[in-house]
C-alpha cells in the first residue's frame, strides 16, 4: 500500500507511529481518538499501512499500543482495542488506554477487559496520562502525554511520501535500466531495435539519483529520537530498513546507471558515427556528382578581358556553392578528429576511412577549383596584356600615319626619340604576352590531370588556337609597325641631315661674313717695311683660303641639301635664299680679298725700292744717277696714297672702306714718311756738296 493512495486518510491522523519504544524496545503505535465519530475502516487502512513499514524483526518485539481516548466515548475505545484484535492480534504486546479526567465506570471497563482478556491475547490495562510512565519512559512519549518525543505528523507524512516515492521511482528504473543494459548484449540488430522502442526511461535518473542522496542524507542525520533537536519522522530509522534500503536502491542504481551511461555513450556514438558517414556521404556524392559537373561545363577562358571577367563571375558562384560543402567538411573533419581522440579502437579503422576519403574528395576539388581560378585569371592577364599592347599597336601606327612636317631637327629628333620609346614600349608589351600566353598555355596542357576522365582535347585546342592566334597577329601587326618605323626613321634622319645642312651652310654664310667684316675692319695695316709686308701678304693668302675653305663647305652642303630634298620629294626652305647670299657674300670678299691683295702687293713694291734706294752706298755712282728708280718710288708711293683713300666697291654699287679714317691717315702718314726720305735721298744723291755743306 503506498500513502499518497491513502494521502487523505493518514493526513486524519487517526493513528501514527511516534518512533518512541517501550521497555522491551517494542514500537509504540499511538490511536489518538477525538470527540468525532471515528470511522473504523479508515482506520483500519492506517493501521495496516502503519504496520506495514516496521521489518518482521521490529514486528517480533510486539508493539506497545496508546489509545488515546480523553476525547472519546468508552464504547469507541472498546470498538477499537477489540479491532487491534483483528488487525494486528500476534504483534500487539499490550494496550494502554488512556482514561479522561471524568472517568468511566470502572466496574463496567474493568470487568468488560477481563472478560476479553484470553479473547484478545493481549493485555489491556486502563491509565491515565500521568501515570503512563510507570510503562513507558518520558523520554519516549510524546508531549501529549507529558514526554519529551518530538513528533511531527506532517513532516513524517511528507517525509514518508518522499521515500516511497524515491522507492516507486528507483525500482520502476532499476527495472528500466536492467531491461535497456541487458539489451545491449544481444546483437547489435537487435540492440538498436530494442533501443529504438525504449531507449529512455521514465524518469530522469539524475534526478531520482539526486533525491535519493537527499533523502539518505535525512536518515543519517536526523534519527528518530531527536537528538540533533530538530523535528524527528521516527519510523524510517536503521531499525525500519529505511537508510539500509535507500543505500541498496542507490548502489543498485549508480550501478545501472553506470552501464545505462556506457550503453547511451556507445548508442550516441554508434548514432554520431552514422549521422556522420551520412553526412560524408552527401559531401561526397554532391562533389563528386553536381560540383564536379558544374566544373566539366567550365572549360572556356574567354576571347576579351571583358569574357574572362564574366567567367570570372560565374566561377566565383560556383566557388560559393562549394565554400557551403566546404564548411560542412570542416565541422565532419572536427567531429571525426574528436571521435579518434576518444580512442575507441572498434572505430579507429572506419573513422579513419570516413577522414580519408571526405579529404581526398575534398581536397581534389579543391584543387580542381583553384586550378580553375589560376587559369581564368592568367587568361584575364592575358587578355589584359593583349588588349594594352593592342592600343600601343593602335598609337604607333596612328603615328606612323601622320605625315612629319616638324619645324626644325630638334622637333624631329624629339618625334623620332618617341617613335623610338613607342617601338621599344610595343618590344616589351610583345614579349610581356609570349610569357602570359606561355604560361597559360602550360596551365591549359594540365588541364586534362583534373577533368575526371573527360576528353578535353577540343576545348584545349579552340583555347590553345584562340592564345596562339592573338599572339601571332599582335607579332605580325608589330612587324607591319617595325617595317613602317624604319621607313619613317629614314625619312626623318634624312629631313635632320637636311636640315642640319641648312643649318651648317648658313652658319658658313654667317662665317665668311665674320672673316669678310674681320678682312675690312682688322686687315688694315701694311707694314712699316718690305719684310713685314711681304708677311702680311702671307697671312692675308691664309686668310683667304680659310674664306676659300668656308665657301666651298657652304656650297657642298647646300648641294647636299638639294640632294635630300629630291630624295624626300619636298622643296628646301632655306637653301633657296642661302646659296644667293654665299654667293653675294663670297664676291664681296673676292673683291675685298684682291683689293687687299693689290695694296700689299704695291706696298711691297713700294718699300722694297725705297729700301733699296736707302741703303745703297754712295760709292755706287751708277745707282745715284738712276732716275727712274726715284720716279717709280714716287709714283708707287702716289698710287698707294691715292688707293688708300678708295673705297672698295661691290657688285651692287655698295661701298666699303678698309679700317677707319684714322687708320688709314696713319698708314698714309707712314707711306709719306718714307717718300720723304727717299726724296732727300735723291737730293743727296744730286748735291753731295750741298749735303756736305750743310752737314
Amino acid at each position: 500500500m503506498e500513502a499518497t493512495v491513502i494521502l487523505p486518510i493518514l493526513k486524519k491522523k487517526l493513528a501514527f507511529l511516534s518512533g518512541g519504544k517501550d521497555r522491551r524496545s517494542g514500537l509504540i503505535l499511538t490511536i489518538p481518538l477525538c470527540l468525532e465519530q471515528t470511522n473504523m475502516d479508515e482506520l483500519s487502512v492506517t493501521l495496516d499501512y502503519l504496520l506495514s513499514i516496521p521489518s518482521e524483526k521490529c514486528k517480533a518485539r510486539g508493539f506497545t499500543v496508546i489509545v488515546d481516548g480523553r476525547k472519546s466515548q468508552w464504547n469507541v475505545v472498546k470498538t477499537v482495542v477489540l479491532m487491534l484484535q483483528n488487525v494486528v492480534p500476534a504483534e500487539v504486546s499490550l494496550v494502554c488506554v488512556v482514561k479522561p479526567d471524568e472517568f468511566w465506570d470502572k466496574k463496567v471497563t474493568h470487568f468488560c477487559f477481563w472478560k476479553e482478556k484470553d479473547r484478545l491475547g493481549f493485555e489491556v490495562i486502563l491509565v491515565s496520562a500521568n501515570k503512563l510512565t510507570r510503562y513507558i519512559e518520558p523520554c519516549q512519549l510524546t508531549e501529549d502525554f507529558g514526554g519529551s518525543l518530538t513528533y511531527d505528523h506532517m513532516d513524517w507524512l511528507n517525509k514518508r511520501l518522499v521515500f516511497e516515492k524515491f522507492t516507486k521511482d528507483s525500482t520502476s528504473l532499476l527495472d528500466e535500466l536492467a531491461l535497456i543494459n541487458n539489451g545491449s548484449d544481444k546483437n547489435q540488430q537487435e540492440k538498436d531495435r530494442s533501443m529504438d522502442l525504449n531507449f529512455l526511461p521514465s524518469v530522469d535518473p539524475e534526478t531520482v539519483l539526486q533525491t535519493g542522496h537527499e533523502l539518505l542524507s535525512e536518515l543519517q542525520q536526523r534519527r528518530f529520537n531527536g537528538s540533533d533537536g530538530g523535528v524527528s519522522w521516527s519510523p524510517m530509522d536503521d531499525e525500519l530498513l529505511a537508510q539500509p534500503q535507500v543505500m541498496k536502491l542507490l548502489d543498485s542504481l549508480r550501478e545501472q546507471y553506470t552501464r545505462y551511461q556506457e550503453v547511451c555513450r556507445q548508442r550516441s556514438k554508434r548514432t554520431q558515427l552514422e549521422e556522420i558517414q551520412q553526412k560524408v556521404m552527401q559531401v561526397v556524392n554532391w562533389l563528386e556528382g553536381p560540383g564536379s559537373e558544374q566544373l566539366r561545363t567550365q572549360w572556356g577562358i574567354g576571347d576579351s578581358i571583358r569574357a574572362s571577367q564574366a567567367l570570372q563571375q560565374k566561377h566565383e558562384e560556383i566557388e560559393s556553392q562549394h565554400s557551403e560543402w566546404f564548411a560542412v567538411y570542416v565541422e565532419l573533419n572536427q567531429q571525426i578528429a574528436a571521435l579518434l581522440n576518444a580512442g575507441d579502437e572498434e572505430d579507429l579503422v572506419e573513422l579513419k576511412s570516413l577522414q580519408q576519403q571526405l579529404s581526398d574528395v575534398c581536397y581534389r576539388q579543391a584543387s580542381q577549383l583553384e586550378f580553375r581560378q589560376n587559369l581564368l585569371q592568367a587568361a584575364l592577364e592575358f587578355h589584359g596584356v593583349a588588349q594594352d599592347l593592342s592600343q600601343q599597336l593602335d598609337g604607333l601606327l596612328g603615328m606612323l600615319c601622320v605625315d612629319v612636317a616638324p619645324a626644325d631637327g630638334a622637333s624631329i629628333q624629339q618625334t623620332l626619340k618617341l617613335l623610338e620609346e613607342k617601338l621599344k614600349s610595343v618590344d616589351v608589351g610583345l614579349q610581356g604576352l609570349r610569357e602570359k600566353g606561355q604560361g597559360l598555355l602550360d596551365q591549359i596542357s594540365n588541364q586534362a590531370s583534373w577533368a575526371y576522365g573527360k576528353d578535353v582535347t577540343i576545348e584545349n585546342k579552340e583555347n590553345v588556337d584562340h592564345i596562339q592566334g592573338v599572339m601571332e597577329d599582335m607579332q605580325l601587326r608589330k612587324q607591319r609597325c617595325e617595317d613602317m618605323v624604319d621607313v619613317r626613321r629614314l625619312k626623318m634622319l634624312q629631313m635632320v641631315q637636311l636640315f642640319k645642312c641648312e643649318e651648317d651652310a648658313a652658319q658658313a654664310v654667317e662665317w665668311l661674313s665674320e672673316l669678310l667684316d674681320a678682312l675690312l675692319k682688322t686687315h688694315i695695316r701694311l707694314g712699316d717695311d718690305a719684310q713685314e709686308t711681304k708677311v702680311l701678304l702671307e697671312k692675308h693668302r691664309k686668310f683667304v683660303d680659310v674664306a676659300q675653305s668656308t665657301y666651298d663647305y657652304g656650297r657642298q652642303l647646300l648641294q647636299a641639301t638639294v640632294v635630300l630634298c629630291q630624295s624626300l620629294r619636298c622643296t628646301s626652305r632655306s637653301s633657296g635664299d642661302t646659296l644667293p647670299r654665299l654667293n653675294r657674300v663670297w664676291k664681296q670678299f673676292t673683291i675685298a680679298s684682291e683689293e687687299r691683295v693689290h695694296r700689299l702687293e704695291m706696298a711691297i713694291a713700294f718699300h722694297s725700292n725705297a729700301e733699296k734706294i736707302l741703303q745703297e752706298c754712295p760709292e755706287e755712282p751708277e745707282a745715284i744717277n738712276d732716275e727712274e728708280q726715284f720716279d717709280e718710288i714716287e709714283a708707287v708711293g702716289k698710287s698707294l696714297l691715292d688707293r688708300l683713300t678708295v673705297p672698295v666697291v661691290y657688285p651692287d654699287g655698295t661701298e666699303q672702306y678698309f679700317g677707319s679714317p684714322s687708320d688709314m691717315a696713319s698708314t698714309a702718314e707712314h707711306i709719306r714718311e718714307r717718300m720723304k726720305l727717299v726724296n732727300l735721298k735723291r737730293q743727296q744723291l744730286r748735291h753731295p756738296e750741298a749735303t756736305i755743306t750743310e752737314s
